[in-house]
């Protein structure tokens, strides 16, 4: 540890970042919005929120319901399209000196593959990939809880691009081992998980679903142990970078997931509650590691003690 404090940079995929904290994808828009609340040079990376080859206007409201420890949402993926992200978006993303993720999302292998050729400018240093939206192809199946499925389109991607390609795994599976070991084998540079868990939520008087939607995916502290147990696992299973997410409030909960394996971490609905949490979680991050002598925050990623 030098006299100025623990060292907090990482490196994922060949990113490298001067902390482990980003934001999640679809929490925290295209990062311009946060402006006021926080100072975007201090993250890790920025996570963009889902771009699609085309615009999309999302799903039909109510899209958005708060639920015990969580929220259920139902966005939609909406979004400008890949065309006005790069031309209006990207520029000022730019402007923070961190690096940028871009979260894609497709309907069919060949517009991911579209969409990570265009998206290869500069100004993007990754491309995360939304394998939990369904494939048109495939009769609606989504991509991210097929083994053959998430291969065939991490592959496509990679032999499109020359930036990093991160998968970010879908826990709405029987066994998200399987999944990651796919994306693994089809030259993926790291995974990230977990997205949100598929949930409902009802009105009892008027018996409809509070979503639009009808259904909708739950995120927040409520998942949480479910998401270090999956980060654990896959950490076990496959020799990835892995970006752990799923209901992280505070630098205790970030720690965890790298104790359980994860080489960086993403901060989501937490942002929604606390528009600062992230500044917070990247100072909580630094004091833990002096107080526990811990030289290199990299140190940490793994370092559970099973006996």
């Amino acid at each position: 540890m030098t006299s100025s404090g623990p060292d907090l940079s990482v490196q994922v995929a060949g990113i490298a970042m001067q902390n482990p904290v980003m934001s999640a994808s679809g929490t925290f828009g295209y990062g311009m919005e946060y402006e006021e609340y926080l100072d975007l040079s201090e993250l890790g990376a920025i996570v963009t929120k889902a771009v699609t080859l085309e615009p999309r206007e999302g799903n039909p409201p109510p899209r958005v319901r708060e639920t015990p420890a969580g929220m259920l949402n139902a966005i939609g993926l909406q979004n400008p399209g890949a065309r006005a992200f790069i031309d209006e978006k990207l520029p000022q993303l730019r402007e923070f000196g961190v690096p940028v993720i871009v979260n894609i999302s497709g309907r069919s292998v060949k517009e991911f593959a579209q969409l990570a050729r265009m998206l290869t400018v500069d100004g993007v240093d990754a491309l995360e990939l939304n394998v939990s939206c369904p494939n048109v192809e495939d009769e609606g199946m989504h991509f991210g809880v097929d083994c053959s499925s998430t291969g065939e389109l991490a592959r496509a991607v990679v032999d499109s691009t020359d930036l990093p390609v991160i998968v970010k795994l879908s826990p709405n599976v029987t066994d998200i081992r399987e999944i990651a070991v796919a994306a693994a084998e089809a030259g993926a540079h790291a995974l990230s998980l977990i997205n949100t868990l598929l949930g409902m939520s009802i009105d009892i008087d008027t018996r409809r679903p509070h979503l639009g939607n009808v259904t909708g995916g739950l995120s927040g502290p409520a998942i949480r142990p479910v998401a270090v147990r999956m980060v654990h696992e896959v950490a076990r299973e496959v020799d990835l970078p892995i970006i752990g997410m799923g209901g992280i409030m505070s630098a205790r909960d970030a720690i965890e997931f790298m104790l359980a394996g994860a080489s960086a971490v993403a901060v989501g609905t937490a942002n929604f509650v606390e528009p600062a949490t992230m500044r917070d979680v990247i100072r909580g991050i630094a004091d833990y590691c002096r107080r526990h002598d811990v030289a290199r925050v990299a140190e940490l990623t793994g370092a559970l003690r099973i006996d």
